[in-house]
């Protein structure tokens, strides 16, 4: 639970189950076939969890067979007490496991190798001050907490800027199905389509660059 957004990290309804099924099966292997390398940009690192996930795919068949940059923007990093506390590592194959801290201990604002062909980038910083070259993004993770407790986040401006920076055929997914949010992102030039949520969940939403 964030203390500053009175919201928690992830669903209480088996939060691993609902990230991998948003991020890992809706989105990451979701992705088109056509990308020689895979480069992310995930709003929120806050518990790790995308990337870890992310990171336990990517090794499924023992090492990183197509190169991954993860860039990941955080404003508000979570304590070490509060990682520990989530005791994520027991819901993990044992390599990812071994890998949990190094994600965490990574360094802010810097390239780190986690393990060949997977680059983690950590941003300390908000998505309004984040840029990337044009056309280089083509999966974006958009895991902000809920519209209600971080308005900022869902605002028109953030979607008309992330836009151009994502390739043709990029993807976006995010848990929130909010109304606005599609709205906003139909308005940036995405193409909306419903599907299905998670753990009771009605619908999550996925966009893409067409």
């Amino acid at each position: 639970m964030s203390s500053l957004f009175d919201d928690s990290y992830h669903s209480h309804n088996g939060a691993l189950s609902e990230s991998e099924y948003v991020y890992i099966d809706a989105g990451f292997n979701a992705l088109s076939p056509q990308f020689e390398q895979v480069s992310i940009l995930e709003l929120g690192f806050g518990s790790g969890m995308n990337a870890m996930l992310t990171l336990q795919q990517a090794l499924a068949d023992g090492e990183v067979t197509k190169p991954i940059r993860f860039v990941t923007v955080e404003a508000y990093p979570v304590p070490h007490e509060v990682i520990a506390e989530l005791n994520y590592k027991q819901y993990l194959n044992a390599e990812v496991a071994a890998l949990f801290d190094k994600l965490h201990q990574a360094p802010w604002d810097q390239d780190v190798e986690i393990v060949p062909g997977f680059m983690l980038h950590k941003v300390h910083g908000k998505l309004e001050n984040y840029t990337a070259v044009p056309a280089s993004i083509n999966l974006v993770y958009y895991d902000g907490f809920a519209p209600s407790k971080q308005p900022e986040l869902w605002r028109q401006d953030n979607f008309d800027r992330l836009y151009p920076m994502m390739m043709p055929e990029g993807l976006l997914v995010s848990y929130c199905a909010n109304g606005q949010f599609k709205r906003n992102l139909k308005a940036a030039g995405f193409e909306v389509k419903p599907y299905p949520g998670a753990l009771g969940r009605r619908e999550m939403t996925r966009a893409w660059k067409r």
